[in-house]
């Protein structure tokens, strides 16, 4: 006898629809699983058999074999349970399933019959939408996750008894709704807020420019300045999330098990901050399994990378391409995968390995060699990608001691999404993607601007890969003040933002 099962497995990002074949026939009792199923899968026979015996049914008795169609797409992870279960259910016809093919079914069993929760159930329930499936059924921890997916009925389960009487009609399991604009409104909220940070006013600034151009930012201080605080603020002024967005973080951190039990939707921007120790695999992803990586968690949100010189010098040069991109392509044996990763990158360094060189109250303990090698550990190239370097100092005791006076995350957000929306009237994207060719048709200057940043250049000693970035910064620095012509001051601001591409610097 043969029962057909509904289900759907995630490959990258997205997810592809998966037919269980339970197939049952004479011979000596044994359950055979094939398709390019991964261990997890084949393991599943035995807590399939016990769960059926704990759930009151009986196991079947001769040689079973269970089909993972498509056969030539490796099977990974315990989400096939529930399906084989049902199907081993409906071959002994201890179930009557008549419109079993009008639903997806995912789920991992515990030994007890309970349905546990997976990874990967958002793309799951966008895969069944689009097979135009009558309903999934997935375990009642994801019930929320999928729900958000609309034109398609969820049905959260918690038991595999309440799966087999659900889809043999004699039980009914109530289907779930989630709006995600009340999800917005409900949980776009950070627990930090730029108000917290005292002092460092030109910082907030700059971080500020590079929240409405899209900017990556360097941060060069001594220890205790600040750095780190100000980074974890920087998700708090960009603009809010739209539900597209929102999304395709939800997938990603769906896939790699970082939502909350119960979580819905991902509604603020991402912040991942990894170790220096992260490896290649780590930060692009492309584990033996072809998961996303740090970069691709913090897609639509900030990568954050403190002490720069100490991450291994590959991994560094590994960034260039997802920057310049906006995704990254992992190829391993197992295949290729692209992954999105557009991020705005963070980074912060101490100005040398002890940390206080040019500190007017610490005496720096390192030697011209020392910090030469230190700061040569971040190449050019990876340095031409960051638009906006600033250098934040130590805070004053004053500062500290007194209460904070600086604007909200709300207000200075305000003033960002403006300015976005002016970049997206004019191109459709921020002024970091700017080409060459855009640079020059919304960058004009005039003779005034022309002659100041021929006078940066010369006098500053200003590196040749300076030159874009002052415009685009300055192009920023007018869409916030709501200007359409790049003014004096504005080249003068972003010529600021340039401290490492001094000669006097390096």
């Amino acid at each position: 006898m043969l029962a057909k099962v509904h289900s759907a497995a995630v490959l990258g990002i997205d997810a592809y629809p998966i037919e269980i074949e339970v197939n049952s026939g004479m011979g000596k009792p044994a359950v055979i699983i094939v398709g390019l199923p991964d261990a997890a899968v084949k393991e599943s026979r035995d807590r399939v058999r016990t769960a059926i015996h704990n759930s009151g049914y009986k196991f079947v008795m001769g040689c079973t074999t269970i089909n993972l169609a498509p056969a030539d797409i490796k099977k990974e992870g315990p989400s096939f349970d529930l399906p084989i279960a049902v199907g081993i259910l409906a071959i002994t016809e201890q179930i009557t399933a008549p419109q079993l093919a009008d639903y997806a079914i995912v789920g991992e069993l515990a030994l007890s019959g309970e349905v546990r929760s997976v990874n990967g159930v958002l793309p799951i329930a966008l895969c069944a939408r689009a097979q135009n499936k009558r309903g999934l059924i997935v375990p009642a921890d994801n019930g929320a996750e999928a729900a958000v997916v609309a034109g398609l009925n969820v049905y959260p389960a918690r038991t595999l008894r309440e799966v087999a009487e659900f889809v043999s009609g004699k039980r009914e399991l109530s289907a779930v709704r989630e709006d995600p604009a009340l999800i917005f409104q409900q949980e776009r909220r950070y627990e930090v807020d730029f108000v917290d940070v005292k002092g460092q006013e030109s910082a907030k600034r700059a971080l500020e420019v590079a929240a409405a151009g899209g900017h990556n930012v360097i941060m060069v201080g001594p220890p205790g300045s600040g750095k780190t605080l100000l980074a974890k603020r920087m998700p708090t002024i960009m603009p809010a999330l739209h539900l597209e967005e929102a999304l395709e973080v939800t997938k990603l951190h769906s896939i790699s098990g970082l939502l909350a039990k119960g979580q819905a939707l991902v509604a603020t921007r991402p912040f991942r901050s990894p170790h220096h120790t992260t490896s290649n695999a780590g930060l692009l992803g492309g584990t033996s399994n072809l998961t996303p990586g740090e970069i691709s968690l913090a897609h639509h949100g900030v990568l954050f990378l403190d002490e720069l010189p100490e991450f291994h010098r590959d991994v560094l040069e590994a960034l260039r391409e997802p920057l310049e991109e906006g995704r990254v392509v992992i190829s391993r044996a197992a295949g290729t995968m692209t992954f999105p990763a557009s991020f705005m990158l963070i980074a912060a360094m101490n100005p040398c390995p002890c940390g206080f060189y040019g500190d007017p109250k610490k005496e720096c303990r390192c030697s011209p060699s020392m910090v030469e090698r230190y700061r040569n550990r971040i190449s050019g190239p990876l340095l031409d990608r960051i638009d906006i370097h600033i250098e934040v100092p130590a805070v004053k005791y004053k500062e500290m001691a007194g209460e904070a006076t600086g604007e909200h995350s709300e207000q200075i957000r305000a003033r960002v999404e403006a300015a976005r929306t002016v970049q997206r009237k004019r191109l459709g994207k921020c002024n970091a993607r700017l080409s060459p060719k855009e640079i020059k048709a919304h960058c004009a200057l005039d003779d005034e601007c022309q002659e100041l940043l021929k006078m940066a250049m010369t006098e500053l000693n200003l590196s040749a890969r300076a030159y874009d970035r002052i415009l685009k910064v300055a192009r920023t620095i007018a869409d916030l003040a709501a200007s359409e012509r790049i003014q004096p001051d504005y080249i003068s601001e972003a010529i600021q933002y340039r401290s490492l591409d001094r000669q006097l610097w390096m």
